[in-house]
């Protein structure tokens, strides 16, 4: 495993993905990044995960480095789909919470205002989005409306002078409680289709409430949100969205994140894995040593590379123009199935030890969950790769 490691940028990378696929200012802002994450930030993640608090300190050292347009990277490869993968792949590396808060911003929020904003729109947000100084959320799962949100979305919008009201619900939006606008997706009572609003999280009628209890992604501040009344001015609908056809359109363009952070949450477990069966002892030697110890690593390297060339590939298409549900899907069904084994075979390598939090493995096991499901789940993203394999439809 040392010589696996030393043969990649970022450890665990043995076909060399990211040299192949990054240029060397890319490469050299993922490892400033990595060092930032080790420095600063993984110290602070048991505590967090333990009390399922975010600290400020860790958005805070973030923000420094200047992921979306980092230094010597020229402004096409900071905006790419490999040049982000990545991002999110060393960030989940380290913790799935943290790679999903970044990504709340540079991904779900970015991308939202880059598409569905008019030319001037985008023009005026996308630097403040960029330099966290506009901080915003994805605002569209409802409390009764997940996976049918396409034809159940239940937020209203209606119209009234130069002004539109706002009244339902939103649910799990990560960041909520920290974002300055909320991105909230409504139906236009008047036509019937779907449109977009940036609303200021402390305006009048908006009321959040944090999920307590969470079993998976515990730093991760998801909130349910109430809308009663709320006013916002013509001025802060997001002019390119109107009808589900353009949500469609962004979140297609958002679906690989999401594969990507379920291979770096495959990485961080392979990484707590070696980092345990080095230091464990049994029978007076290192179970490292282990011959069923080394054939699950094998499997959970095996899973990882496989995640890996599936995501690369896909961004790979992405970046020259391709987007396909069915592709996008595919990947965050299969790297998010494949997370699951890995961190199962993690947890297993570690014992009793596998479910405390000192080790690490148990972060990654149970994040692996809450990963499984979001941004559409296994069996949603399977029917989308079904209905492009055989043409037939099995939604219902």
């Amino acid at each position: 495993m040392p010589a696996i490691a030393s043969h990649s940028t970022f450890g665990l990378d043995p076909l060399r993905f990211a040299e192949t696929h990054l240029s060397p200012p890319a490469l050299t802002a993922l490892m400033r990044l990595q060092e930032t994450l080790d420095r600063d930030i993984r110290p602070l993640i048991a505590d967090a995960w333990e009390t399922a608090t975010m600290p400020a300190a860790i958005l805070d050292a973030l923000v420094r480095l200047n992921l979306m347009h980092p230094e010597g990277v020229d402004e096409t490869e900071a905006r790419s789909s490999m040049f982000s993968g990545f991002r999110n792949y060393v960030l989940a590396r380290t913790d799935a919470s943290v790679a999903t808060l970044y990504n709340a911003q540079s991904g779900l929020f970015r991308t939202t205002v880059l598409l569905g904003g008019s030319e001037a729109q985008v023009a005026d947000l996308d630097p403040q989005v960029t330099s966290f100084a506009l901080r915003g959320v994805f605002a569209l799962t409802e409390p009764e409306h997940g996976s049918d949100i396409a034809g159940g979305l239940a937020t209203t919008a209606r119209r009234d002078g130069d002004e539109w009201v706002l009244d339902g619900a939103k649910r799990w939006i990560g960041g909520a409680a920290a974002a300055d606008v909320l991105a909230v997706f409504a139906r236009d009572v008047g036509d019937g289709r779907v449109k977009a609003f940036l609303v200021p999280r402390d305006a009048s009628g908006v009321e959040l409430e944090t999920i307590r209890g969470k079993v998976a992604l515990r730093p991760m501040q998801n909130a349910t949100i109430t809308l009663s009344g709320v006013r916002v001015s013509e001025a802060s609908r997001l002019r390119n969205v109107d009808g589900w056809r353009d949500i469609a359109r962004i979140l297609r363009a958002m679906r690989s994140d999401v594969a990507w952070i379920a291979t770096g949450l495959q990485a961080g477990a392979l990484d707590a894995a070696l980092s345990y069966v080095r230091a464990r002892e049994q029978f007076g030697r290192p179970i490292a040593g282990f011959q069923l110890i080394q054939e699950k690593l094998a499997r959970m390297l095996g899973n990882l590379t496989a995640s890996l060339g599936l995501v690369v590939q896909l961004s790979h298409r992405q970046d020259a123009g391709e987007y396909a549900d069915e592709n996008s899907a595919l990947a965050k069904m299969w790297t998010a199935l494949h997370a699951r084994e890995t961190v199962a075979l993690a947890r297993e390598i570690a014992g009793g030890n596998g479910i405390l939090l000192e080790h690490d493995v148990a972060r990654f096991f149970a994040d692996a969950e809450a990963v499984y499901s979001y941004e559409g789940t296994h069996e949603i993203n399977a029917l989308i790769v079904g209905r492009a394999l055989t043409g037939e439809s099995a939604f219902v």
